[in-house]
């Protein structure tokens, strides 16, 4: 899986390095101890469902996400975080592995992530992370950049 997140990056003009670490990376407090860095640099990959389509929200790991928030971004009723199976189905990733890019989906990146100059994002597994920055996190992924945070 990582090697398609390298791929990915790649054909968007990304020169990435996906660390392959020993501890798990797959939540936002053990990706943070893994790079030794606060939790507010780690770029969370989330899909959630609005109006029944997937979206992905990249937000930072020093807070939880805000749905009604979502809800007025993407301009949609409702909002609900995707199941493992739905977030398997929409980005080819299991949950806590999913990268911020390659999967075609709206995607929204919250803008307390730019006050980095570099954020982690998972690389395609439980064991894997990249840095980037995050102002071309966002120009790569077209994201609307707003407010996520609850």
């Amino acid at each position: 899986m990582r090697e398609k997140v390298i791929d990915t990056a790649r054909a968007l003009g990304l020169q990435v390095q996906v660390k392959r670490l020993e501890d798990s990376t797959a939540t936002v407090e053990d990706a943070a101890k893994a790079v030794s860095c606060p939790p507010a640099q780690i770029a969370k990959s989330l899909v959630f469902v609005a109006d029944g389509d997937p979206v992905l929200c990249i937000a930072s790991g020093a807070h939880r996400v805000d749905l009604e928030r979502l809800a007025e971004i993407f301009d949609v009723a409702e909002v609900r975080a995707a199941a493992p199976e739905e977030v398997r189905a929409a980005t080819g990733f299991s949950v806590g592995g999913v990268p911020p890019f390659g999967h075609g989906l709206p995607v929204v990146l919250d803008e307390e992530l730019l006050a980095h100059e570099m954020v982690w994002a998972a690389g395609g597994d439980g064991h894997s992370l990249f840095q980037i920055a995050p102002r071309q996190l966002a120009d790569c992924t077209q994201a609307i950049v707003a407010p996520v945070g609850a």
